[in-house]
């Protein structure tokens, strides 16, 4: 059987945990499809506005050679983008891991008998953090203008 893995992630302001999630995954699977959340579907459910397009996310996670296939989620619901796309195996961050959302999701992918697997969360390096180096350091810039 063919291990069909999915990695979603906004991938906004690309860094090494995005790598990681990319290069463990392809480790444990046949096909690598990317998750690209949409710019609108972030919006939506984190109430965060990107840096980088959809768009070009897409195709920067693209041309990563862990990377099979790129496919931009624009539901909110997991299961739904599942049906879409066909995945035996979700991958995600252990800072899921014992979480009611993750503990949900593990539920509802085991009904359909898809496996999650966890991999470790780059915890020093995330785009938050990144962001907000960012507007640090154009705040003092801001303030002479």
């Amino acid at each position: 059987m063919t291990r069909i893995g999915y990695a979603a992630g906004a991938f906004d302001l690309f860094h090494v945990g995005h790598l990681n999630l990319l290069r463990h995954a392809k480790a444990r699977c046949d096909v690598l499809i990317a998750g690209v959340v949409s710019d609108e579907m972030l919006l939506e459910v984190k109430g965060t506005a990107t840096v980088i397009p959809t768009a070009e996310r897409a195709e920067m996670v693209g041309a990563c050679r862990y990377v099979d296939d790129v496919h931009v989620e624009t539901v909110p619901d997991k299961l739904d983008t599942w049906r879409e796309v066909g995945f035996t195996h979700f991958f995600k961050g252990d800072d899921w891991r014992g979480t009611p959302k993750g503990v949900a999701l593990e539920r509802r992918f085991a009904e359909v008998g898809v496996e999650i697997v966890y991999f470790p969360y780059t915890a020093h390096t995330s785009s938050t953090r990144l962001r907000s180096a960012l507007d640090a350091l154009a705040a003092p810039r801001e303030a002479l203008v």
